[in-house]
């Protein structure tokens, strides 16, 4: 009996986001191009960046080229750190009536004297392709209705456990992290998924004991390394959206990534595993394109 445990210690399955990512832009480049000659429209995404945070700037620039290589129009607004809320809004504004712009996304995190909420809820709720619209949140929480746009991390990962044919249905599953961005959506879509849900956040008594009981985990703290082997249910599916950098002199660029969850511990409990990178990061901008296209297609009433 023992040889059997060893070998089913280490064969978790990985879970490969690049790969399914890159089966999602296939399909959704060969959609684009239907739309195109059937319908004569091109989705169009709109990206407002402000200020010129390193890694916001990559965001950007990886949206960019995603669009392209999947056929969607894209345009862009580029302002200065110190610019105003009203520029801001300006430039949503002219999305918003823009017919070619099916989808707007404001680059978070903006700077701190801009009110967030505020020129969040400046997107009209059609071309909210980020879901993050106070009304979006809403119908994801409210049973019978659906969201225009599910947001686009908390999908990926979803998208994940599905393409992977994990059952959601009556499982156990813990989220880590309550964000208006991830944990708090990933836990209402799991719940929609018919999981039963607990939230561990900073406050939580115990986590690791919560944590423990989960068939499905899903870690979104943004904190290395924080959760151990010792933390998991053996069997468990965990879903990392961690992306932390550590400090790594052996590295060229002096840091690698890490996720929220210890890999190596973690793929010798668990029964299928997301890495840190290429797992649920390449998702993510996958969704932000299909929920581009599921705009396009709404908007101009093509099924």
């Amino acid at each position: 009996m023992q040889t059997v445990a060893m070998t089913t210690e280490v064969s978790s399955t990985i879970i490969d986001g690049k790969f399914v990512a890159k089966n999602i832009r296939g399909e959704i480049a060969n959609e684009v191009a239907r739309i195109k000659d059937s319908a004569s429209i091109v989705p169009g995404l709109a990206v407002i960046l402000v200020g010129s945070r390193k890694d916001s700037q990559t965001y950007v620039r990886n949206k960019r080229k995603a669009c392209e290589e999947v056929g969607i129009a894209s345009f862009e607004a580029s302002l200065p750190e110190d610019c105003t809320e009203e520029e801001v809004i300006k430039h949503i504004s002219d999305f918003n009536n823009n017919p070619s712009v099916h989808g707007i996304l404001v680059q978070l995190p903006l700077p701190r004297h801009i009110n967030e909420e505020k020129i969040l809820n400046a997107v009209y709720i059609e071309k909210d392709v980020d879901g993050f619209h106070p009304l979006n949140i809403g119908r994801l929480a409210m049973q019978g209705r659906d969201p225009l746009f599910v947001p686009c991390t908390p999908k990926g990962c979803m998208e994940l456990l599905h393409r992977y044919d994990i059952e959601i249905k009556g499982k156990r599953a813990v989220v880590i992290g309550r964000s208006n961005i991830v944990g708090m959506p990933a836990a209402l879509l799991l719940q929609r998924g018919n999981a039963t849900v607990t939230i561990v956040h900073s406050k939580t008594q115990n986590p690791e004991e919560i944590t423990r009981q989960a068939d499905i985990l899903i870690s979104a703290a943004g904190s290395p390394n924080l959760v151990k082997g010792s933390w998991l249910k053996p069997g468990a599916v965990v879903i990392d959206v961690g992306i932390n950098a550590v400090d790594d002199p052996e590295s060229a660029r002096g840091y690698r990534l890490v996720g929220d969850v210890c890999f190596e511990e973690a793929r010798k409990v668990a029964s299928a595993i997301t890495p840190v990178p290429g797992g649920v990061g390449p998702m993510t901008i996958a969704m932000l394109l299909s929920n581009t296209l599921s705009s396009a297609k709404r908007i101009h009433g093509i099924k």
